[in-house]
């Protein structure tokens, strides 16, 4: 490249980049998140962003995604260790595009290391090389927690992911939300019993996945093309509208396993359901923030029994604020043993674009400062540094003016950032041990003793 060639330094598409009042909502979200998975037991780990291509794509573990590759790209004084090395002896790597692959992969790893059920939390950034559109990013950031064990898993684990999804959403305060609940043995035993063949099963499950995008009408001709009859079309409609409160529900399915000849795997389903309802029950999820939703089927194949979507009431447009479910085989994977899990995922970074745009969140102020000691006589400037770390130690972020500048340009200057508090000493002052305390947000300005300065300022910020 010329040094005349101009750069093209905007932002790749899809590749998010947020202002410092959108990164600290994000930190806040991250912080809330995490207090809440660790309230549950979960640990923390981090995998690589990039693993071997063969890992990514290992059976159908890629599904719909589009995986981004990795290449060494040399500078062209080096490009004789390209040469030296050979295409071919650098193995295919590639960016993660979820997170559920690599910790398959992690357990493998570290089999011998970890305690089952093994439960774990990961809020790291994934990459997907989808077409970019508003809310739909090639780069973000998902926040998961999974519970895997080694033969057998409680369905209590089933049941506690709502009580986790209830109340991250309820710290966060974004208004009603509803967790959908559903048991994918409940679809594929229905399927069954209405002799939908095997090979057709799995497309059905799609289509009913999407059935909310497209609409029922879609929905009937999507199943039509897939060869269902009209009857078989007829009872898959009515079945997935079935609706009503939780226990209504469940007494429908109850009944059908009672009066008519459904299949052992409809029967497991409602009788999983049934359990997955009690616990969530028990742990205390109110009856207001779940729902049983026969047409969730969340249309990812390993998904084998409960299955759970989540949306905010009357902002259903912003589609699944959070999402998972339980399998048998992913993460067994590369064991070649069956090692049952259960997860959620809550895409982050979609999330807070959504919720922004819509207004139901808005940025913090650009910087984490409360007080701002400002610069009234550069000949003081070891005096407000002093003070600046006591207020520091005190718990209160500060920002110290290190040159002077007219009292109105750095007052003007604080309030642009939002910051609430300007500590304001002269050489008088300085001298009397006193400072002016000005509240930008009410315009009030007091005259405080220095020794009582902490104190003010914790009253004037609100905490007392």
């Amino acid at each position: 490249m010329k040094k005349s060639d101009k750069i093209n330094s905007s932002c790749p598409s899809g590749f998010p980049e947020f202002l410092p009042g959108e990164k600290r909502l994000e930190l806040y979200l991250l912080d809330t998140i995490r207090q809440v998975f660790e309230s549950y037991g979960f640990t923390p780990i981090e995998t690589p962003a990039i693993e071997r291509l063969e890992v990514l794509q290992a059976k159908e573990n890629q599904g719909d995604n589009i995986i981004y590759g990795i290449h060494p790209i040399l500078p062209p004084n080096r490009q004789i260790e390209k040469e030296q090395a050979g295409e071919t002896s650098e193995e295919a790597r590639a960016l993660k595009f979820d997170q559920t692959v690599p910790l398959a992969a992690y357990i493998t790893r570290h089999l011998n290391e970890l305690t089952f059920p093994f439960a774990r939390y990961q809020m790291d950034v994934v990459f997907r090389g989808e077409r970019a559109k508003d809310g739909r990013f090639r780069q973000f950031r998902q926040c998961d927690i999974d519970v895997v064990a080694r033969r057998e898993l409680s369905l209590m684990y089933d049941a506690q992911m709502p009580a986790i999804i209830a109340e991250i959403f309820e710290k966060i305060n974004i208004g009603k939300f509803l967790i959908r609940i559903n048991n994918r043995k409940v679809l594929t035993g229905f399927f069954e019993s209405i002799k939908v063949s095997e090979t057709q099963i799995k497309s059905c499950l799609e289509i009913i996945d999407r059935a909310e995008k497209i609409g029922f009408s879609q929905v009937k001709i999507e199943l039509e093309k897939k060869g269902l009859s009209g009857e078989q079309i007829e009872k898959i409609m009515d079945f997935t509208k079935i609706e009503g409160a939780v226990d209504e529900i469940l007494n429908s399915l109850k009944n059908m396993v009672n009066n008519q000849n459904y299949s052992e795997q409809f029967t497991k389903g409602v009788e999983e359901l049934e359990t997955v309802i009690l616990g969530v029950r028990n742990f205390g999820v109110s009856e207001n923030h779940f729902c049983i939703d026969l047409s969730i089927a969340r249309g990812l194949n390993y998904y084998t029994s409960t299955v759970y979507e989540t949306t905010l009431v009357n902002n259903e447009s912003l589609g699944s604020i959070c999402s998972g479910g339980r399998y048998e085989n992913l993460v067994g994977t590369f064991l070649g043993e069956t090692m049952p899990g259960v997860g959620i995922s809550i895409g982050l970074t979609r999330l807070i674009s959504r919720l922004l745009k819509a207004g139901i969140l808005n940025p913090f102020p650009a910087t984490p400062a409360q007080v701002m000691i400002v610069n009234m006589d550069n000949a003081l400037l070891s005096f407000y540094l002093d003070l600046s770390q006591k207020l520091r130690k005190a718990g209160i972020n500060v920002v110290t003016e290190f040159e002077k500048r007219a009292l109105g340009k750095q007052l003007q200057l604080a309030d642009k950032q939002s910051i609430p508090l300007c500590v304001i000493i002269g050489s008088e002052e300085a001298e009397s041990q006193k400072c002016s305390l000005k509240n930008l947000k009410t315009g009030e300005q007091i005259e405080v003793p220095l020794v009582n300065l902490i104190e003010s300022v914790k009253i004037n910020l609100g905490n007392g």
